[in-house]
């Protein structure tokens, strides 16, 4: 096998904690990994879809996957990168977000992953007894300085509770190796701290025993972030999920075809398996072309094929039968997101926000040829098609184009 490389190539692979090692057992027989979401909510994000993707390409070259969800780690909440403490789920939240999480992991990994949830080891699991097996190797001043860590520390610090989420993912590590052989976690650049603390227990744990046990690794993806230092993974309406009840495949793929021209070659490597030369061509000859292409084949593998060609054509159909050259255009600054208000009142539609306010209320807007009702609607770039436009039609007659400057 040859997995390691094309995986580095397409830049999937950010950290290690043993190279050679790694590179020797990706490209060697097959071993069993495992990747650990926590159902924190009751879908899966771009970020989750992202690492399942690499998830994917590790099964194809035919090792095995383990994927858990963390039942007993979403009661805690992983502190890492969090200003505040997150929200605490009750238990009745977590059951029910567990089983949306489990179904839609199905349709990103293949039949035969096993999927695992750690509230079947945690539960009933003696607190004293963890604490003497578990705790006893975790050194506090080393744990506070850990990156994952950091803004929690910087905004009031730590509760006891979130201290201790490191500690059982770390467990988790070591359970899945005695119990599934499983040698290799993966995961996001944000879970390195928790990566890392698993390979390290394991090795206290053969010390104490006196064993030379096999040794466990750790490899981290990029987390998903755009050109700009943004995570892609939000949206002008929130985080960007993979479920079709909570963001629509329209504004998913416009999410994806108004990222940066810098963004394109990157994500066209990490969810096509066009070789890289091809897609460094398609790049520097048209990377408007090349970035419908992969909003299109993003779209594809989340929400299908058909549903992909849909919202493609709806975006590329946005003005047909509209006479657009004739059209009045309107060119507006670029803008993350606005009150469709003062969108009427910035593209001279309207001249005040209370007029704005009496259009909509008369019934009297459209969108892209959808009434629009509510006064608190929020317009964001991801409204606008391919070319940055939207199309506004006011009363009967009117029909205004609006423009993104920068297209």
């Amino acid at each position: 096998m040859n997995c390691f490389e094309p995986l580095k190539e397409r830049g999937y692979i950010y950290q290690l904690t043993h190279e050679e090692e790694i590179k020797n057992l990706l490209n060697g027989e097959p071993i069993t990994f495992y990747l650990g979401i926590d159902p924190t909510a009751d879908s899966l994000h771009i970020g989750h879809f992202f690492a399942l993707t690499m998830a994917r390409w590790l099964q194809e070259f035919g090792h095995k996957a383990i994927i858990l969800i963390g039942g007993a780690t979403a009661l805690i909440g992983d502190p890492t990168g969090k200003s505040d403490m997150r929200s605490m789920l009750t238990k009745e939240q977590v059951e029910h977000n567990k089983k949306e999480v489990k179904d839609l992991v199905k349709k990103f990994v293949r039949e035969d992953t096993l999927i695992v949830d750690n509230a079947d080891w945690f539960k009933g699991r003696d607190y004293v007894d963890f604490m003497r097996e578990i705790g006893v190797h975790f050194n506090v001043n080393k744990m506070l300085a850990a990156d994952c860590y950091k803004k929690r520390l910087e905004n009031g610090g730590l509760t006891f509770l979130e201290m201790g989420y490191m500690l059982m993912q770390a467990f988790d590590f070591v359970f899945l190796k005695d119990k599934y052989n499983c040698v290799l976690q993966i995961g996001g650049s944000d879970q390195w701290a928790n990566i890392v603390a698993g390979v390290e227990l394991a090795r206290k744990l053969n010390n104490k025993d006196g064993k030379e046990g096999e040794v466990l690794y750790g490899l981290t993806c990029p987390l998903l972030v755009k050109a700009d230092g943004e995570k892609m993974g939000k949206t002008f309406s929130g985080t960007l999920w993979v479920s079709r009840n909570k963001t629509d495949s329209y504004d998913f793929y416009q999410a994806f075809i108004n990222v940066f021209d810098e963004d394109v070659e990157r994500l066209l490597s990490f969810f096509t398996r066009i070789e890289i030369d091809e897609i460094k061509r398609m790049c520097k000859e048209d990377i408007r072309e090349a970035k419908k292409l992969m909003a299109f084949e993003v779209t594809k593998l989340v929400h299908g094929e058909a549903e992909a060609i849909k919202v493609k054509e709806a975006s590329e159909a946005l003005f047909s039968g509209f006479e657009t050259d004739n059209m009045p255009t309107v060119l507006i600054e670029p803008f993350e997101e606005m009150l469709v208000t003062e969108l009427l009142v910035k593209a001279q539609i309207v001249p005040s926000k209370s007029e704005a306010k009496r259009l909509i209320e008369g019934n009297g807007l459209s969108i892209n040829k959808e009434k629009v009702t509510n006064v608190a609607k929020i317009i964001s770039k991801y409204n606008f098609n391919d070319n940055g436009e939207i199309l506004i039609q006011k009363g009967k007659k009117t029909f205004v184009k609006v423009k993104i400057n920068s297209f």
